[in-house]
């Protein structure tokens, strides 16, 4: 593996090392003060400045991230907070919102807060407010390289309703810059049952500051209503911290490379010389992809959101008849892949490559 700007095999890292944790790995934890008080989770770190939280009791999902100390995410007011403090009515969903680097949205609902089928649905669904049921995290060496994994499932159902489960599998390794979450949703009851899946991913200060700019490989780019309109001419460029602000929603169409994925990247090249994170995921996976855009003082923040559908709510989509049915025992698949563009040249080379292999 390169790790510390040279190559090294497993033998001779052994060889300078009691054990790995000394270079990398994965560490648990468990939360103590406030209403984030009995959050577990792990903290990741690959070696290189890059290193990210992962919260077990909530489905996973990545809250802190950073490279080189530099914060590269939004971080809501409510904290890591505890799941027990979800309150699923209207937009109560925002109260345990922590932001970060990913909060899952689904997996019955998303979006806005809706009446579907006689069901009243809150905002963004349950998912992200849900502990893991089953969990595991381990490092291992494959040849020459350190590996590092976290995995766990968990099950978003009620009686008289339709059951799923989500498995979800994280993966790292050291000498890295970049995480790879491959997931996957079952239908587990006997009826076909509404699946919708939005990926939250949510960069902030400083790496998102009025240097920044969102590189991407959209073939159009539609504003959701007039206050997004009145900012598309700058979408994919960024204000300082405005008071009053309100948010602006874009929905993308994408063009994918040649392999079927969607590349983007947020660049600031202000900070350390020049510095970016990339999103890249599946289109057949995730078709939609959603842009909310929030320069408001405190909530200064870029949502980056690959989805198997709009935000509109579940209603709308069935009557748009584009709601995703899973029938039983179907398995569908998704792959997110995140991570650091560090200095010019590597910028360069990612953002070029995206838009010829995009045709662009």
């Amino acid at each position: 593996m390169r790790i510390f700007g040279r190559e090294y095999s497993r033998k001779a890292l052994q060889g300078y090392t009691g054990i790995m944790a000394q270079l990398g790995g994965i560490r648990p934890f468990e939360l103590s003060a406030g209403r984030e008080r009995g959050v577990r989770g792990f903290e990741l770190t690959t070696g290189t400045g890059f290193a990210f939280t992962v919260l077990a009791d909530r489905a996973l999902d990545i809250t802190r991230a950073s490279f080189r100390g530099r914060s590269l995410v939004y971080l809501a007011p409510a904290g890591e907070v505890h799941p027990a403090y979800y309150e699923p009515q209207g937009i109560g969903w925002l109260r345990t919102f922590p932001a970060g680097l990913l909060t899952t949205c689904g997996l019955s609902s998303l979006g806005s807060p809706t009446t579907d089928d006689g069901e009243e649905l809150g905002l963004h669904g349950r998912i992200s407010n849900l502990p893991m049921e089953e969990l595991g995290y381990w490092g291992e060496w494959v040849g020459d390289e350190y590996l590092l994994h976290i995995t766990g499932s968990l099950r978003e159902g009620v009686v008289f309703g339709n059951p799923l489960r989500l498995t979800r599998h994280i993966t790292s390794k050291l000498g890295s810059n970049s995480l790879l979450i491959e997931d996957t949703v079952e239908n587990i009851g006997g009826q076909p049952t509404p699946h919708m899946m939005l990926y939250h991913c949510n960069f902030g200060f400083p790496l998102l500051a009025p240097s920044s700019e969102l590189v991407t490989t959209s073939r159009r780019v539609t504003p959701r209503d007039e206050e997004a309109a009145s900012g598309l001419a700058v979408y994919n460029h960024f204000q300082p911290p405005t008071p009053g602000y309100a948010e602006q929603v874009f929905y993308h169409d994408m063009v994918s490379d040649n392999e079927g994925n969607v590349r983007m990247a947020l660049i600031n090249p202000e900070l350390d010389g020049r510095l970016g994170c990339y999103l890249c995921y599946r289109q057949q996976q995730l078709p939609r992809f959603i842009q909310w855009k929030m320069m408001g003082h405190g909530s200064y923040a870029l949502g980056l959101e690959p989805a198997n559908c709009y935000v509109e709510g579940r209603a709308k989509e069935r009557e748009s008849g584009t709601l995703l049915l899973l029938q039983p025992g179907e398995i569908i698949s998704y792959h997110l892949e995140i991570g650091v563009l560090d200095g010019r040249e590597e910028i360069e080379n990612y953002t070029q490559a995206m838009r010829q292999n995009a045709g662009l």
